[in-house]
């Protein structure tokens, strides 16, 4: 993925949709961790959380680190 030298995205690229409530990993997620449920995603920035966390807990993480559990 193309990014200008802060890290943001350059224009006219394709971003991977992750809806709430889709679930999603970390690019260097280990296997026996479970994936994140999507609580919602903002300028780059993604809330997600574990499900048995309950929703007040949750992590902000930067979009690009998150690809859609398969």
């Amino acid at each position: 993925m193309a990014r200008d030298s802060r890290g943001r995205q350059r224009p006219g690229e394709v971003v991977e949709l992750l809806r709430p409530g889709s679930f999603v990993r970390f690019h260097d997620h280990p296997e026996d961790l479970p994936p994140f449920q999507v609580i919602h995603c903002r300028g780059g920035r993604c809330w997600v959380r574990q499900q048995s966390w309950g929703t007040l807990l949750h992590l902000e993480v930067a979009h690009r680190q998150l690809r859609a559990a398969a």
